[in-house]
This record gives C-alpha cells, sequence and structure tokens, in this order.
C-alpha cells in the first residue's frame, strides 16, 4: 500500500520554507504539504488540520522549534518531528525530545529522503522488539548518528552521560536517570549510581569476596551491592529458554 503523508513545514526564514516544501512535495510518499514560518501559527494549525509528521527549523523568534517540540510531546498521539536546522549544536536537544531525524541546511535530497522513511517508520506504530533509536551525538565539532544497539553501557559524567560503544565513548548531554528510565525496556539497567548496562552485552558476572562485577566488551565493571541481586535476576530471565538476549 503506498504510503501518502501530510505533512507541515515550520519555518520564519520564507526561502528556506519554500524550498523545503518544495522538495517534500517532490517525494512520491507525501501526499500534502502545509507550511507556516510561525511556530505559534503551527500550532493553531494543528488544532484544525491533521498532520502526520512536522519538519521544522529550530532557531525561531518567539516559539523556537526546540519549545514546539516539547509541546507537541505531550500530544495524546504527538507526531514525529524531523527538525531542519543550519546549526548542529543542538542536535543532542533534539535526541532528548525523541526526534526522528536532525538535517543541517543546506538539505540533501537524498538526507531528506532518509528522513521521510525514518518518519513512515516511526508513524503511529509502537516500537517493534529489536528497533534500535537513533542517537546525535557530538564529536569534534560534529553531530554523528549511532545506533542504541552499538552502546556497550553508559556512565555517568554529572549532568552528561558518557556512551560506550565498540568504537569509543560519546559524551551526551543527557543525565543517566532519563536515560535509564527511557531504555529500560531495551535491556539497559543500572548496575551502579553512575553506570547503566545493556544486559545483551554482558559477557560474564564476577563474585568474589561478597563483591559483584560484570564483565562488558572485556572492561570488568563494578556493581553495587544495591543492585546486584536484581541484575543476576534479570541475567537469570534472559538465559531461561524463550527468553530474547536484546531488549
Amino acid at each position: 500500500m503506498t504510503t501518502s503523508l501530510r505533512v507541515l513545514v515550520v519555518d520564519d526564514e520564507r526561502p528556506a520554507l519554500d524550498e523545503l516544501a518544495w522538495m517534500l512535495g517532490r517525494d512520491p510518499r507525501i501526499g500534502d504539504v502545509l507550511a507556516t514560518d510561525s511556530g505559534a501559527e503551527a500550532l493553531r494549525l494543528m488544532q484544525d488540520e491533521h498532520v502526520d509528521a512536522v519538519f521544522m527549523d529550530i532557531r525561531m523568534p518567539g516559539l523556537t522549534g526546540l519549545d514546539l517540540a516539547r509541546v507537541l510531546a505531550r500530544f495524546k498521539e504527538p507526531p514525529p518531528v524531523v527538525f531542519v536546522t543550519a546549526y548542529d549544536e543542538h542536535a543532542v536537544d533534539a535526541f532528548a525530545l525523541n526526534a526522528v531525524d536532525y538535517l543541517l541546511k543546506p538539505v540533501r535530497e537524498d538526507r531528506l529522503a532518509e528522513a521521510v522513511r525514518r518518519v513512515v517508520d516511526a508513524r503511529g506504530a509502537a516500537p517493534q522488539q529489536g528497533e534500535e533509536d537513533t542517537i546525535a551525538v557530538e564529536l569534534a565539532g560534529r553531530t554523528r548518528f549511532i545506533s542504541r544497539g552499538d552502546i556497550r553501557y553508559v556512565e555517568a559524567q554529572g549532568d552528561y552521560a558518557r556512551l560506550h560503544t565498540d568504537d569509543g565513548s560519546h559524551l551526551l548531554r543527557v543525565p543517566l536517570t532519563t536515560l535509564e528510565e527511557k531504555w529500560r525496556e531495551a535491556g539497559f539497567v543500572r548496575i551502579h549510581r553512575s553506570l547503566l548496562v545493556a544486559l545483551g552485552h554482558v559477557e560474564e558476572v564476577r563474585m568474589e569476596g561478597g563483591r559483584c562485577t560484570v564483565v562488558v566488551d572485556g572492561e570488568e565493571l563494578a556493581v553495587s551491592r544495591r543492585h546486584t541481586r536484581e541484575l543476576r535476576d534479570l541475567l537469570v530471565r534472559r538465559a531461561r529458554p524463550g527468553s530474547t538476549s536484546r531488549g
């Protein structure tokens, strides 16, 4: 069945607004494109009109794109949001607001097509088992996207979280407690006040002298006493026949 999306474009700069609306209108998956140059007007429009996704700028006078996304997140059925901006420093904020994609201006047609694909995947459906989130991280002044399934463990660093993958680590401006809540269903558990681990990447549990540690990607991590029993119970349940190895 052919997908026909009704999307809303929001950008206070008219040339950028017109160009993005035109590019989206050329995509065969897009059936209708609405456009406005104001975040406040976008909210008013969505009170009367149904939209399947919102493509919007971040830096706008009055209600910014981030402000608008926070309001949309309170909707009973929030539409997928794609940020389209000339600035890459807001990528981590976009992640915290569950944006499905983050495009930098000038927008390339192939990246816009990929963003539409992500909208199609995210629109109106509950996450399927095994579906992975894409996370925006900053590295050497550039924004990079990694899959949640590649993260072995997460370490708290103040109000930030450091994501450890097999090819290095990445700093994310999100508190560890937020990730613990958001990623619990994906198999991430707290083993220490400063550590989350992905259960699917735990290679070994060690008990020595009443002290518990886990081995993740070859690295030994301490488990606090208060989390030891919960962790062992979770690992036992996941090891039983019929249970999944990944969240």
